[in-house]
């Protein structure tokens, strides 16, 4: 088996020496799912991204499938109804290891933004519209609430919605998206940012990153927060299509007492604060504010963590909310069509455009319906007008193993949860010694990440292939040793790519 190294010199001989029938710029998930697609129907595809896959946006999401509650004051029906569907197919064909149920509860306070019938209502009308598979709802009161999420502030609850939607690993599922792109024959590379676009005849004809030309017959731009960057290197005139709007999320410590729910809690102006129980933390947030920097310069301000907090102390006691119990925090860009008004009541469909120069562009969209939004961004273009949807599962989505019996139930629980049906692939890579004590992540995972996860980085490791920074086990330590392991298999590269 070639190492990581091997591959990539491997992929970079064929992106040099092949014309391609399409070229994908970004891979997050939606352009890893295009690649895919395209890939799957006999098309020969590459796919590039400047960062590693999924490591903007689509790796810093609230980490839900969901058909989208607060979707229905939009009245925006018709993206409820889609999102069931794909969270349906996500649980139950694409990708069973990696998007798990998830009830949630919904606290209705007295004096709150929405009284007891109205979300009583809501719950009926999101349920039908999931045609009731993955999505029973109920109204409790607060002992019920309370025994599926036990520190709930229950002072002033009226009464609670609890409705079933879906939690996932984003970064995990973007990158057993990539993998079945490259099993589809997909020429997949990342940390090779696109610099320039070849034009031949009036059509966008190949992508230029450095000294590399990838030749292609089509292209498609998505590449995220840098839709209009990528866009101005087909058109200099071209106007922005998108906005940008910034969501924090904090981690903290998990209760002693084990949660049997997320929790949802309706904000006065639209929004919703979320608690999360996630790889064995508790995941709040998010805030919604509009974001004109470089998203390069993207980072988490000692005030959008005390949004967070402050949001999420509405339902929770002071003392799950302390600063000391914070072990990580992160913050991502949703990619919004320009508009007037709040980013928070901003239409959340895609916008699918095609250049002066024949690149199709995609903007928007959610995590949730990827899959469609990347059928309708090929269906755009003439080549693949016929390309229909595919649901076979995903890498790790096969029939699981049973557990070897020299395997640790505590590990292989941790293993089968990231890797589904490839654990014990991923067991043979290396030694199950823990990277770090407190947590459960494995050196196994990080040799498994270097050979066949196309990891370059110390963080590529610890962010995006194990749990090691959401848990706050990301140390000087831990980092030293893992960038030790890449040099020494000469994949390494520091944190500016070089």
């Amino acid at each position: 088996m070639p190492t990581g190294a091997e591959q990539r010199t491997r992929t970079l001989d064929r992106l040099r020496g092949e014309t391609f029938d399409l070229v994908v710029i970004g891979a997050g998930i939606v352009g890893a799912r295009v690649a895919l697609e395209a890939a799957r129907s006999g098309a020969s595809v590459a796919l590039l991204d400047g960062g590693d896959f999924g490591s903007a946006t689509s790796s810093a999401s609230s980490k839900l499938i969901h058909g989208g509650l607060r979707y229905l004051q939009m009245n925006d029906y018709g993206l409820v109804r889609e999102a069931h569907r794909e969270r349906q197919a996500l649980l139950d064909r694409v990708a069973p290891n990696l998007v798990w149920p998830l009830r949630f509860v919904l606290p209705v306070y007295r004096g709150g933004p929405h009284s007891v019938p109205t979300i009583a209502a809501g719950m009926l009308t999101y349920s039908t519209l999931s045609g009731f598979r993955h999505s029973r709802t109920r109204m409790v009161g607060a002992d019920a609430a309370r025994r599926l999420v036990p520190p709930l502030n229950t002072d002033g609850l009226s009464a609670a919605g609890i409705f079933e939607d879906a939690q996932t690993n984003d970064s995990r599922l973007v990158l057993a998206t990539v993998k079945a792109a490259s099993r589809s024959g997909a020429a997949v590379l990342n940390h090779q940012p696109v610099t320039g676009l070849q034009v031949t005849g009036g059509r966008v004809a190949g992508a230029r990153a450095g000294e590399l030309l990838v030749r292609a017959r089509a292209t498609v731009n998505a590449a995220g927060t840098w839709v209009d960057a990528v866009r101005k290197l087909e058109d200099p005139q071209a106007q922005p299509v998108a906005r940008l709007s910034k969501g924090v999320h904090v981690v903290v410590e998990p209760c002693e007492e084990p949660w049997g729910a997320g929790l949802t809690t309706p904000l006065p102006d639209g929004r919703v604060a979320f608690a999360l129980p996630w790889e064995g933390m508790l995941l709040l947030g998010t805030t919604d504010t509009e974001y004109t920097a470089d998203p390069s310069a993207l980072s988490v301000e000692p005030d959008d963590v005390e949004t967070v907090m402050r949001e999420a102390a509405l339902a929770l006691p002071s003392r799950l909310l302390s600063r000391d119990r914070v072990r990580f925090t992160f913050a991502g860009l949703r990619v919004l069509p320009r508009g007037e008004g709040s980013t928070a009541d901003a239409p959340r469909e895609e916008l699918i455009q095609t250049g002066r120069y024949g690149m199709v562009s995609v903007a928007g969209g959610k995590l949730t319906t990827h899959r469609r939004i990347a059928l309708r961004v090929l269906q755009h273009m003439e080549a693949f007008r016929t390309v229909r949807l595919s649901s076979d599962p995903l890498p790790g989505g096969g029939q699981m193993p049973g557990r070897p019996p020299e395997v640790d139930p505590a590990l292989w629980a941790h293993v089968s949860h990231l890797y589904g049906s490839d654990s014990l692939t991923v067991l043979k890579s290396g030694a199950a010694e823990p990277v770090h004590p407190a947590g459960p992540d494995v050196w196994a995972q990080v040799l498994y990440a270097l050979d066949h996860e196309w990891a370059l980085t110390v963080e590529d490791v610890v962010r995006r292939r194990t749990t090691l920074a959401v848990r706050g086990l990301a140390t000087p330590e831990v980092r030293e040793a893992i960038a030790a392991t890449l040099a020494e298999r000469g994949v390494f590269k520091t944190p500016d790519g070089s």
